[in-house]
């Protein structure tokens, strides 16, 4: 700084503050006059105010500093009063601003609070100039307060605390609400700052601080989900993606917006949800999205993503199976205790693997929580568990990391004398064994790496070790006992020892070379065992093992799961080696005998069968068609909630995930997105596809394969997908062109005469696809086909028969609407029935799913779906297939060991004739055929059709003329539902997607269900589905008296799905082995199943939604008060999962209550509206209302649903809500239903969330009108900053900008700060709050403290922006 500023300055203040010499002799003695004080005053500031005008700009700020520090530096208090008037005196003549004038003064080094007179005067001129200081200085000031009054120590005199108290009137002024220096919001964010929840805040201030906090519990409310920390989601397999239940992967805690007061149990670590969530099976996806762990860090060192609190509950889960273990009698009969330990061993090995836990510290937690509480009858198990882990990653980690195991071997197996070998009959003798396998697999680490950690073998497992070492001295091993198993268990790491029980496996399943066994197809022999390895001996033995047998070329040994589809390599592998036969086989596994592939994989393998489909090599008959049924299965069997987040994957390359060629499986991709789309809402409230994931999608199918669908098909699509097909509409062939062409041909193949020349005409490459039409002409003509007929179909070649089939499908329709009928239709019948059965021109599934997939309207369609028929049910040849694999097998294959016997006489008696060999026969003169044919392991015409069964009832589901017909397949065929991988969830997707179809035709619904479920009666545990009640009275047929469910039917239904989810023993259903069940875990099965049954009751939709609201609404008897947030989230689970009729009723109950007394009348309440709008603390106190079960039940399903049912919320607010609401109370609850949900909208949907906001104002603004006094506007305007600070920011301030001007003084007064008014009525606004600050408030409302007065009259209440 200059000297001359400094002298300047100097004199202009010590010229007013000099004193004479007898002023300073007598002290205190001399008086200034008023007058001569206020001359004083003028002269310097007039003094200061011209050498002000001639500072530049940027040395304000040093100025302001050096007066601030002059002043401090004086020691007369008389002499300080003075300067500070001059201060205020500059402030009040906008000389100076208030902002840099409070900052100089509070960041001023000599401001301690030991000079208290000092300190008093100085927080005098703060309170008398802090109220001209723009909103966020007023926030940045308030902060740098509190960080001032913390300087002040616990304890100090008594007699300076007076004085100190002038820094809380500062505190208090700024956080005064009808001073309204800045929005309370800011205000109470600092102060959570400073004090988080939990602590105290000093002393100095009292309670006004902790009552100003308080005020903001109200907001807090608003914005919490009801009962939250009690709901619990369903994990499905596709990981219940939804941003509902994240959590902090550090603390567990829900990721709350804002520093707000929130409900304790809030801020708790959410353990009880992640723990349940982690014990359900198949729930990894799910724990690593909740806490946003990323599997792609695998081997990047830097990346490890350790989360001590996924440890902490994975021990807990052990510690918990250690538990139950002790209980649990027996261990091998399938019982929860063994399911338990079967899913922990895979939880962990996943988890540790991908580095997310620390296999160390989990032992080490473990072994500390185990300590002292004798639980050793799980022990076993435990080993088991750890052992599975330590023999697949000892090799490539350091020693140490494992030995903490032995810590717990000490502490697990106190025996002095040697534990006894079990009996190795049993497949528990694997578990018994598995801590000597873990001292094994220690000791060979330690051998190896030198170590002087080597551990001789404890005493109490020295006679296990020894029947180790001697079974494998003993050559030759049986397949009786698990002997094999445990040694390979103990060996894994150990390559000589490993090979003998490994070879010993090997020879079991592939034989020694000198058995042949005899396939289906012709000349197709293989080698080895018909007869799988058992399923127990399979889970005894470790996956480490497992993999070792895997890598030696053995997968189809071992089945082991999913691991080579997880390498993503053994396709293209097999590709590369040209090994077609290996590549039908696994393409044969992967459709009938893998279980829960994650969906990642399966889009995966569907984008490598299109790749495939292309190659010339894969242009062979029974390839082709393997590949393209594979790849139909993989469409239509993707998960609705699968479809979005897979298909977003491929959005750069669409072309990757769908056919170049295949009309069929665009259209069923379609069908799939159209299902999906519906069945999660995704559409709901949108009429284009705009902008949306699947735009690309479409636009490339309909580049690769243009096409039509029928009004029928169409009008079930979701909105936008049918305004996309009527933009996108492809001109179809006419009928007659296509029989005028058909004619031109059939001349062309009468009158030419060289063979080569026709063969080279019909087969070319861009020639019409008419060849089907030709020899079905020639069969109704003739009644044979030449020879040559069979060399142009082997010339044209699978992939370019297709085409012939898709117009030899519309060819039909037409043939047989125009046919005469009786004799004729007779014949018609029978030559398509020849082509398919006699000549095997074309198989039943190919020709069924074209005819399905056309886009005929009307009559024509009729007729389509009554060749289906036909095809299907007249000739016995089909029915007779189905009805003798049906009798004669059983799905379960797992647990099959004749199932290639079965499969071999099948086959036999039915043989699978895919290359023309009934035509080789038929013409003349007959042609010698010898295919070379692929080994079909499993496959037949049956399973084959399965997937086009489903498509075929979808398609018969649209056309009301021919219900009839469908329930004729469905008495026919519908046993083949036995061997569907999914049939609940294909029940539960056809009820949902065709609701709107299936409303009136009860009895084509309850036939539907009828027939799938009873196809599998005798394959499942009675109870395993459809519950008692509906069994008894909702399947049989009474057209007069409907059964119509009561109260307690809905009670139990609702019930045993919490149950279910509280893992209640024994569950409400039977128990099974996951890994081999539709759905992944009980509560998905649960669920799903009673949908499936709620759907297929004969009552409307917007019944069956009343009654579900009504479990918890009504006095129900069954159902428990203690546990009522259990029963609601179970009601939201089951009724988002309904189609919108079920769910929309929602709607209506929340419009009754708004229109209810208890919110319309301001007498009916008696005291707070945020304490009886807390349903939780109401409940226990039994003090609860209507209105707020409603409340709480509307979040649980709300915050089940999908954003695509949520996304209705916006206009349910402004066109239903917003012309009822009128009462503060009215808004109150409004405020309470939708805040919580704002979150959401933010990370999904943003444009509802601006919606909604702007909606919250239109309601204020004519709740303001309506009503005389408003005794909450300071929650009502602090939930409006919260939504402002943490949603929407500016953006929709112009919309709100009109209200505001248009409310209430007070109102309009705190709520400026949204809409940067900056110039006010001053005295208006001051008048209002002042009156409003004395009106009766209500006994707790926002401020208990005492309202202070707002200020002095010179106090500015314009904020400069």
């Amino acid at each position: 700084m200059s000297i001359s500023m400094e002298s300047q300055l100097q004199s202009i203040f010590e010229d007013v503050v000099k004193t004479e010499v007898i002023e300073e002799a007598f002290a205190g003695m001399f008086m200034d006059t008023a007058e001569s004080e206020r001359m004083k005053l003028i002269s310097c500031l007039g003094a200061f105010r011209q050498y002000w005008s001639t500072l530049p700009q940027e040395s304000h700020e040093q100025c302001v500093k050096w007066i601030v520090r002059f002043i401090h530096g004086q020691h007369s208090p008389k002499r300080i009063s003075f300067l500070y008037d001059c201060l205020a005196m500059a402030v009040e003549t906008s000389l100076l601003t208030p902002r840099m004038v409070c900052q100089a003064l509070i960041n001023s080094e000599s401001l301690e609070w030991e000079r208290t007179q000092l300190w008093a005067l100085t927080f005098r001129l703060f309170r008398k100039i802090i109220g001209g200081v723009d909103y966020k200085g007023v926030r940045d000031l308030l902060k740098t307060v509190l960080d001032k009054i913390q300087t002040i120590p616990n304890v100090v005199s008594s007699a300076v605390v007076q004085q100190l108290l002038a820094v809380r009137e500062v505190v208090e002024y700024i956080l005064d609400r009808n001073a309204c220096l800045l929005p309370a919001y800011l205000a109470v964010t600092e102060i959570r700052k400073l004090y988080p929840e939990g602590a105290l805040s000093h002393w100095l201030l009292g309670s006004l601080i902790s009552d100003f906090v308080d005020s903001f519990r109200p907001t807090a409310r608003i914005n919490s989900i009801c009962g939250r920390c009690s709901l619990l989601p369903v994990v499905n397999n596709s990981g219940a993606i939804c941003n509902s239940w994240k959590l902090d992967p550090t603390t567990l805690r829900f990721p709350l917006k804002g520093m707000l007061p929130y409900d304790k149990d809030l801020f708790d670590p959410q353990t009880g949800l992640l723990r349940y969530v982690l014990e359900q099976p198949y729930s990894r996806d799910m724990v690593c999205n909740m806490l946003g762990l990323n599997k792609q860090t695998l081997n990047i060192a830097q990346h490890k993503q350790r989360c001590p609190v996924l440890e902490d509950q994975l021990v807990d889960l052990v510690v918990y199976a250690m538990e139950r273990s002790e209980t649990e009698e027996q261990f091998d009969d399938g019982g929860t205790s063994q399911l338990l330990w079967q899913h922990l061993s895979s939880q962990l090995i996943f988890f540790v693997l991908f580095q997310f836990a620390s296999f160390p510290h989990m032992v080490l937690s473990l072994h500390q929580k185990l300590a002292g509480r004798d639980l050793i009858k799980g022990r076993d198990h435990l080993m088991w568990v750890l052992l599975q882990f330590i023999s697949g990653s000892i090799q490539k980690n350091a020693l140490a990391d494992f030995l903490p195991v032995m810590k717990l071997f000490d502490l697990l197996y106190p025996e002095k004398e040697c534990i006894p070998v079990p009996d190795i009959n049993k497949p528990q003798s694997t578990h018994s064994f598995a801590m000597t396998c873990i001292w094994i697999h220690l000791n060979r680490k330690a051998q190896s790496d030198n170590s002087k950690l080597q551990i001789p073998i404890p005493h109490s497992l020295r006679l296990h070790h020894e029947f180790l070492q001697q079974s494998l001295r003993n050559k030759s091993l049986p397949m009786t006992d698990y002997k094999i198993a445990l040694l390979c268990n103990a060996y894994s790491t150990n390559s000589e020892c490993f090979t003998l029980p490994m070879g010993v496996l090997v020879e079991t399943i592939y034989g020694n070379g000198s058995v042949r066994i005899p396939l289906p197809g012709t000349n197709c022999m293989a080698q080895g065992s018909v007869t799988p390895l058992p399923m127990n001996l399979l889970d005894s033995l470790t996956v480490h093992a497992k993999m070792r047998g895997d890598r030696d070329g053995r997968m189809n040994a071992l089945g082991c799961e999913t691991e080579m589809w997880r390498s993503g390599q053994l396709l293209p592998n097999v590709f590369k080696s040209h090994a077609w036969g290996i590549l039908h086989t696994l393409l044969e596994m992967f459709s009938y005998r893998m279980h829960h592939i994650q969906p990642h994989y399966r889009v995966q393998l569907l984008s490598h069968l299109h790749s495939l489909a292309a190659v010339p090599q894969t242009n062979q008959n029974q390839l082709h068609l393997c590949v393209e049924s594979t790849a139909l299965r993989l469409i239509t069997a993707l998960g609705s909630s699968e479809v979005q987040p897979q298909f977003t994957r491929f959005l750069s390359d669409p072309k990757t995930v769908l056919s170049a060629e295949s009309e069929e499986l665009n259209r069923a991709l379609i069908l799939t997105l159209a299902r999906a789309t519906h069945v999660t809402d995704f559409f709901t409230g949108s009429d284009s596809i705009q902008g949306t994931w699947c735009k690309d999608i479409l636009q490339t199918i309909m580049n690769f394969t243009p096409h039509n669908w029928a009004s029928h098909t169409l009008s079930c699509f979701p909105a936008p997908l049918q305004a996309f097909f009527k933009q996108n509409n492809v001109p179809q062939e006419s009928r007659f062109n296509l029989k005028k062409n058909v004619e031109e041909e059939y001349r062309k193949w009468k009158s030419m005469t060289n063979e080569n020349d026709v063969i080279t005409h019909f087969s070319m490459q861009g020639s019409p696809p008419l060849f089907l039409c030709l020899l079905w002409k020639m069969l109704l003509e003739t009644d044979h086909i030449h020879q040559i007929g069979f060399r142009v179909l082997e010339r044209i070649g699978a992939r370019a028969l297709v085409a012939h089939v898709r117009t030899f499908a519309d060819f039909l329709v037409y043939e047989f609407s125009t046919s005469a009928g009786g004799q004729q239709l007779n014949k018609c019948i029978e030559i398509l029935n020849d082509m398919v059965w006699k000549y095997n021109i074309v198989t039943l599934d190919r020709l069924i799913l074209c005819l399905a997939m056309r886009s005929h309207e009307g009559n024509e369609a009729q007729v389509c779906y009554f060749i289906i028929q036909l095809l299907l049910l007249k000739p016995n040849d089909f029915r007779n297939r189905v009805s003798d694999f049906v009798k004669e097998n059983a799905p379960e294959h797992w647990l099959q060991s004749d199932w290639h016997t079965k499969h071999m006489s099948y086959h036999k008696k039915y043989p699978e004739k895919l290359y023309f060999e009934g035509l080789a026969e038929q013409v003349s003169p007959p042609m010698p055929l010898q295919p070379q044919y692929l080994p079909i392991y499993f496959g037949n015409v049956c399973l084959r059709f399965l997937p086009v069964f489903d498509i075929v009832i979808h398609r018969f589901l649209e056309l009301l003329p021919v219900s009839k017909s469908l329930e004729t397949l469905l008495d026919h065929l519908g046993g083949l539902y036995k061997f569907h991988d999914r049939p609940v969830t294909y029940l539960y997707n056809t009820l949902h997607y065709y609701e709107r179809h299936l409303r009136d035709r009860t009895n084509l619904k309850r036939k539907l269900v009828h027939a799938i479920m009873s196809s599998l009666k005798d394959n499942r545990t009675p109870g395993w589905c459809l519950s008692e009640t509906y069994l008894k009275f909702g399947m049989n047929p009474r057209e007069d008296n409907v059964w119509i469910p009561d109260d307690t039917y809905y009670c139990k239904l609702i019930g045993r799905l919490v149950d279910t989810m509280a893992g209640k023993s024994p569950g409400p259903f039977p128990n099974c082995d996951w890994r081999f069940n539709e759905f992944p875990n009980p509560a998905a099965h649960a669920l799903h199943v009673t949908c499936v049954e709620l759907m297929a009751l004969a009552v409307p939709g917007k019944d069956v939604g009343n009654a579900l609201l009504n479990v918890v609404l009504k006095s129900q008897p069954l159902v428990p008060r203690e546990n009522i947030t259990a029963w609601m989230n179970a009601i939201g689970l089951v009724i988002t999962a309904l189609p919108e009729p079920y769910w929309i009723v929602l709607h209506d109950r929340i419009v009754s209550v708004i229109g209810s007394p208890a919110l319309t009348s301001e007498t009916e309440w008696v005291g707070y509206p945020f304490q009886l709008l807390d349903f939780t603390a109401c409940h226990q106190s039994y003090s609860e209302m209507y209105c707020s079960y409603v409340l709480a039940l509307a979040h649980a399903v709300w915050h089940h649903s999908s954003i695509g049912q949520l996304s209705l919320i916006p206009k349910f607010l402004s066109e239903v809500l917003k012309p009822i609401v009128k009462t503060e109370f009215q808004l109150l609850y409004v405020y309470h239903l939708v805040g919580p949900f704002l979150q959401r909208f933010q990370q999904e949907r943003t444009r509802c969330m601006l919606e909604i906001g702007v909606a919250f104002y239109e309601m204020l603004q004519a709740v303001d009108q309506h009503c005389k006094h408003l005794s909450y506007m300071d929650p009502v305007c602090d939930f409006l900053y919260h939504i402002k600070y943490m949603f929407t920011g500016d953006s929709v301030k112009d919309q709100v900008e009109k209200i505001i001007c248009n409310l209430r003084p007070a109102m309009k007064l705190r709520l400026r700060f949204i809409t940067h008014i900056s110039k006010m009525e001053p005295a208006a606004s001051v008048a209002a709050a002042n009156a409003n600050a004395n009106a009766p408030q209500p006994s707790a409302v926002s401020s208990p403290a005492p309202q202070s007065n707002p200020g002095p009259s010179n106090v500015p209440l314009s904020v400069a922006q």
